[in-house]
């Protein structure tokens, strides 16, 4: 099969399926998955899809947004990594706030025992990660519950943070692009992400590499908005590069 006419298929099945996975269509082709990624960016480009984690989606479905368990079952080995890496950011005392995300969540999970700090979520995983941590002072931002982020979003949660001044934030995207800037689907969760970004006087955002490039439908803020990006070596240097001279420092793990 040429690529015009596998290309011509992926479309007809994203748009059939509602989403199209790169590992599924590369095993469905017999083909790479580099072959297929290819294929979607090239899709992309015409404008017929949009690139999302591990796939793509069929232009004009910009609000699609995976829930909680199947984003913690992609890029394990690069969020494993990078919520590693991010232990070194981490004050010895202090406050910390924990923005709601599968990455942040792995970080939650690593924090050590003799971890002496205070962390604020919205988070409801988290919170139960850290619920019993003998070193953590613990507070839970409160409001409504989505059901597929299991986040606090709204005014009760707006209000609080707006209360804050925290020395350091772990903030999740679902998308991060130099033109797009900070991006996910939902508005009440961009609004959060937007009050816990201005909540702290540093921000280090952990997001993995197939992030880059995405575009959602509501945007909470910019790259300049970020300190330091924590990502995986799937990032290409020349990205990182240009990343860095938008703002924020770029760490590769």
């Amino acid at each position: 099969m040429y690529a015009p006419e596998r290309q011509q298929e992926i479309l007809r099945l994203a748009r059939e399926r509602g989403r199209v996975e790169v590992l599924s269509l590369a095993r469905e082709f017999q083909v790479t998955g580099e072959t297929v990624r290819r294929d979607l960016k090239a899709l992309d480009r015409a404008g017929v899809i949009r690139r999302v984690h591990g796939g793509a989606i069929p232009a004009g479905t910009l609000n699609f947004e995976p829930d909680l368990n199947e984003r913690e079952a992609e890029a394990t080995a690069e969020k494993d990594r990078i919520a590693q890496a991010a232990l070194d950011e981490l004050p010895t005392t202090g406050s910390v706030l924990l923005d709601a995300g599968s990455t942040t969540a792995r970080l939650a999970a690593a924090l050590p025992m003799d971890c002496g700090i205070t962390v604020v979520t919205h988070a409801l995983p988290l919170a139960a990660r850290l619920a019993d941590h003998p070193g953590i002072d613990l507070h839970i931002v409160g409001g409504r519950v989505r059901h597929r982020t299991r986040a606090a979003v709204d005014a009760w949660a707006l209000r609080t943070y707006a209360e804050i001044n925290a020395d350091l934030l772990f903030l999740a995207t679902n998308g991060f692009s130099l033109d797009g800037g900070l991006t996910t689907p939902d508005l009440a969760e961009a609004a959060v992400k937007r009050a816990v970004t201005a909540a702290a006087r540093r921000v280090v955002l952990l997001a993995d590499s197939a992030k880059y490039g995405q575009e959602h439908f509501a945007r909470f803020g910019g790259l300049a908005d970020v300190d330091l990006l924590i990502t995986d070596t799937g990032l290409p240097a020349e990205a990182a590069r240009a990343i860095e001279a938008a703002g924020p420092q770029v760490r590769r793990v």
